[in-house]
């Protein structure tokens, strides 16, 4: 059975309060007001085959599956679309049960009109944040007197307003800097990549020239005529060898001499020390080991000594160690310079020619050497280990060359995936990506690092931890109060930095970070929490995000939440 909870003169009160506003049931804003323009009837909003009577409406009793009926009372509170049937429900099994009003609508005069949810009306709660008039308390349950407060209310508000449209006005403008310095940034590395461009083919036309020149250089090199080892060349071999060894002997000396002169030097403040020792010590001082140590030094000076240092074999010494090239005692060029033999006169039969045919022949039998050496009809007469001067200078510059090319073209690759990368809107975080801030919470030092990594420091010391290396750029979508001050991420899609494969956490995943940002002035970190283990979540604040102002309406239900 249906029961009415409100007395007739609350009731009766209600209505005087609304004559003065046009015909509009309580609880019903503007917006739905054309649902209930009906005076006799009323058909439910999301369930046009139910009708009800005029007189069911807010009166304590949910009649319409999708609660229209009951704008200004709590009772189809309880409806969603798992709500089940009753037995006196005449709508279809294919109705909304779903409420179909966003809440109980406060006019909050003075203020913002705002929307309750349908739970809060008639609790015995006077909920100020939705309705500052006090409206939701209608019904006074209780004795309860909600007083209109939106005077002083919408005042706060207005003024804390002003400071956010400020705020939000210097964030547009901070965010406007931003977007030209990306813009600069950008247009560098385009200007970069056109200029290595124009490199990389320079590069690329002298590594061909290079590569012509040390094919060339090979083969001159493989036509050469290389006159193998005639008489006298065991000997060259052995005055090579016996030059070596003099040389390193006398080094040997010299080294040997130097060692010498040091010990010399050595022993002479060594004997002087021990010399003061005995003529100071105290012979009455009964100390063995001081007078072991003195009677070993006075057996020591009456022993004969040979004598250090001999002026005329020192001068020997002397000129034993200069070099041959000083001394003149061995010519080696003597040795070294092998007589022309006979056979020696075939490899200069072009300097018999006339200088007009010279060069001619010696082309000609270089082109023929190198054909018949390519044909395999004779062996190339170098050693295949080695090579000449002429071909190694041809080889490294060609090496250096590629170098340069490879270096050129890793630095356009990098700089063209750089271009591709996402860097938001209007390439807004390229203006950002490096730089750094960080906040306290609890035992760490959290720190962000944009478009690079997340990282916490125990107050206590130690190193960093990572939690995380920036993945990419998403969207989320939110939905928390804003703060009276505006720092908070409010509801709405929000722009998200997701960090990912930071330090293993033991017995749990590799850390990560996922950065929701929200519209400020200045860049800052709000709030730090580990939603589960080793995965964090990060609030913060930054002007790349805002959109200027008056253009980020956030807004729950009517309320503007800037």
């Amino acid at each position: 059975m249906r029961s009415i909870n409100y007395v007739p003169l609350l009731i009766t009160a209600a209505q005087a309060v609304l004559a003065t506003e046009p015909s509009r049931p309580r609880g019903v804003s503007p917006e739905h007001a054309k649902f209930y323009k009906a005076s006799d009837s009323f058909t439910c909003i999301s369930n046009p085959s139910t009708t009800l009577s005029s007189s069911q409406i807010n009166d304590d009793y949910c009649d319409c599956p999708d609660g229209s009926d009951e704008p200004g009372t709590a009772a189809c509170s309880y409806l969603s679309d798992l709500s089940p049937s009753y037995a006196n429900d005449l709508s279809s099994d294919n109705a909304s049960r779903s409420i179909a009003l966003p809440g109980f609508y406060c006019k909050n005069k003075g203020h913002q009109p705002s929307y309750l949810p349908f739970l809060g009306v008639n609790d015995g709660v006077c909920d100020y944040d939705h309705c500052c008039d006090g409206s939701d308390e209608w019904a006074q349950v209780g004795g309860l007197k909600c007083e209109n407060r939106c005077t002083e209310i919408g005042k706060a508000w207005r003024k804390q307003d002003e400071q956010r449209q400020k705020s939000l006005g210097a964030a547009g403008r901070r965010r406007k800097e931003l977007v030209a310095e990306a813009g600069r940034l950008r247009k560098q590395v385009e200007d970069r990549i056109q200029s290595l461009e124009t490199q990389v083919q320079g590069a690329a036309l002298k590594v061909n020239s290079l590569e012509a020149a040390l094919a060339n250089a090979e083969r001159l090199e493989r036509g050469k005529v290389v006159r193998s080892a005639g008489k006298g060349s065991k000997l060259g071999t052995l005055v090579q060898m016996a030059k070596d060894r003099i040389e390193e002997l006398r080094e040997s000396l010299v080294e040997v001499r130097e060692q010498r002169d040091t010990a010399v030097v050595r022993l002479t403040e060594l004997e002087a020390l021990l010399s003061t020792f005995k003529a100071e010590y105290n012979p009455n001082f009964n100390d063995e080991g001081v007078k072991r140590a003195v009677r070993s030094w006075e057996d020591y000076v009456a022993r004969d000594k040979p004598a250090i240092g001999d002026a005329a074999r020192d001068g020997d010494l002397d000129e034993i160690s200069k070099p041959d090239s000083e001394t003149g005692v061995i010519k080696w060029s003597d040795w070294e310079e092998s007589e022309e033999s006979d056979t020696d006169v075939l490899y200069k039969i072009e300097e018999y020619l006339p200088v007009a045919v010279r060069g001619w022949v010696d082309q000609k039998l270089r082109d023929l050497r190198v054909l018949l050496i390519e044909n395999g009809i004779l062996a190339p007469s170098a050693d295949p280990g080695s090579e000449s001067k002429t071909v190694s200078d041809a080889r490294d510059a060609l090496k250096a060359a590629q170098d340069g090319e490879n270096g050129l073209r890793n630095e356009l690759s990098g700089h063209k995936e750089d271009l591709a990368k996402d860097y938001g809107m209007e390439d807004v975080f390229r203006a950002l990506k490096g730089q750094c801030i960080s906040k306290e919470s609890g035992e760490y030092t959290y720190e962000l690092c944009w478009l690079d990594k997340t990282t916490q420091k125990s107050k206590k010391g130690g190193s960093q931890t990572g939690m995380g290396n920036f993945v990419r750029i998403e969207s989320i979508t939110v939905d928390d109060d804003l703060p009276p001050d505006g720092r908070g991420l409010g509801s709405g899609v929000r722009v998200a930095l997701r960090y990912e494969n930071g330090q293993h956490c033991w017995n749990g995943p590799n850390r990560s970070t996922l950065v929701v940002l929200a519209c400020t002035e200045q860049d800052e970190v709000w709030k730090v929490t580990e939603e589960e283990k080793c995965v964090y979540r990060m609030e913060v604040g930054t002007p790349a995000v805002c959109e200027g102002p008056g253009n980020r309406k956030e807004k729950d239900g009517v309320r503007d939440e800037l």
